[in-house]
């Protein structure tokens, strides 16, 4: 097994859990860092495909990388100001019941 096989394995992975985690709680902050995972593990992935092409890697899936990390971050403390705002006027951070 090839360490950029080992990567994009766990990539696929980390992608799971985080889609595990994003449908399992109700919880918003919960759901924000489930999201998070799932971005993890896109952005290793992402790299470890790169990382395939010979003889050298490409250097364009690292920019992108990069990029959406700073993207990532950013949205993700725009979720949790929104979140604040959410628990400040319902009283609750937490998706109501779905009711038949």
């Amino acid at each position: 097994m090839t360490q950029a096989l080992w990567f994009a394995l766990v990539g696929s992975g980390l992608f799971g859990m985080g889609l595990f985690g994003l449908l399992l709680y109700r919880h918003l902050v919960k759901r924000v860092l489930a999201l998070n995972v799932m971005s993890t593990g896109v952005f290793l992935t992402f790299v470890a495909l790169a990382r395939r092409t010979v003889p050298l890697p490409d250097p364009v899936p690292h920019a992108m990388v990069l990029t959406g990390l700073v993207v990532s971050v950013s949205a993700t403390a725009l979720a949790l100001v929104l979140i604040g705002r959410v628990q400040r006027l319902h009283g609750s951070a937490e998706l109501p019941e779905d009711k038949p």
